[in-house]
């Protein structure tokens, strides 16, 4: 077990390096950050003076070396707009998205797998063909747009919800639904499958021949057996939340970081767009190494092995 949590952390050490080549590359490749964060009228030299303070004179792969060593000392750089430590910067916004993440999650499982384990117990019903019809239509609809309907119906014209900014539940309502509907249609479609194979298996049928009710048959042998790959969907689609809530933070104007991601790529703020990276990069790695724990726990097998 121990052999295999090392094997899976070099495996993230080694995913993280690559992430933050690729994205400090594709960076320092867009332009050049003393043109956007300095006075139209600024002088060449007052430009010489930014790009050497900052390291952006120098060759692009000494600037990585160094963004390297930097980041292993604690350091992630200073933000060029902000005047401030790029890493605290990002840190500000990470309980806002984290609160919408995760508040999408439990929506997402609250409401599709028990619809999901009904469905399987009525297949083929009315209820059976129109859950996966929602769900189709749910995987099919792009957040953004969502987003920008549930604020012109909800917000505007019916006034129930604040349509934009972070505050009480109230906020929290709209943004949460958007982004939770892909994944909601998706966990649906998956626990579905699982749960209909499951109900096929010689254990359902000893349950039954027991004697045991279907709700129980379905709620604790069926669903029990298929949550290995509800959780692997899980904890796939948590990067998936996380960039989506690049655009549902947008579109709401949820102070998280993924606003604070796009804004600083508008502002050329290399640290900050780096810093907002690790971050979500890192709490991606951790939530999937729990995962891999979480699989040995769930499924005795992958715990001998």
């Amino acid at each position: 077990m121990a052999r295999q949590v090392l094997r899976r952390t070099f495996r993230a050490a080694a995913a993280l390096l690559l992430v933050t080549a690729v994205v400090f590359t594709l960076l320092h490749l867009s332009g050049d950050p003393a043109y956007v964060l300095l006075a139209p009228e600024a002088t060449a030299e007052q430009r010489a003076m930014f790009r050497a303070r900052y390291g952006l004179d120098q060759p692009l792969p000494v600037q990585y070396v160094r963004y390297l060593a930097q980041v292993v000392q604690g350091d992630f750089g200073q933000s060029l707009s902000f005047q401030a430590p790029a890493l605290g910067v990002a840190l500000q916004r990470l309980p806002a998205t984290l609160e919408l993440t995760l508040a999408a999650m439990v929506l997402a499982v609250a409401v599709s797998i028990p619809a999901a384990v009904l469905a399987a117990r009525w297949r083929g019903t009315l209820f059976d063909r129109l859950m996966m019809g929602i769900t189709l239509v749910g995987q099919s609809v792009p957040t953004f747009w969502l987003g920008m309907m549930m604020i012109m119906v909800v917000a505007v014209h019916f006034r129930l919800l604040p349509a934009s900014g972070r505050g009480g539940w109230a906020h929290l309502v709209m943004p949460a639904v958007a982004l939770a509907l892909w994944l909601m249609a998706l966990l649906a479609r998956v626990t579905r499958s699982e749960v209909l194979e499951a109900l096929e298996q010689d254990y359902v049928r000893t349950a039954r021949a027991k004697g045991l009710t279907e709700r129980a048959v379905a709620g604790r042998h069926a669903l029990k057996n298929a949550l290995l790959p509800i959780v692997t969907v899980l904890g796939l689609q948590f990067g998936g939340l996380l960039g989506g809530a690049v655009m549902t933070e947008t579109v709401f104007a949820w102070p998280g970081v993924g606003t604070m991601i796009l804004d600083a790529i508008l502002k050329k703020d290399f640290p900050v767009v780096l810093a907002g990276v690790m971050v979500v990069a890192i709490g991606f790695i951790i939530v999937n190494l729990a995962l891999d724990l979480l699989y040995a726990v769930l499924d005795p097998r992958i715990r001998r092995a």
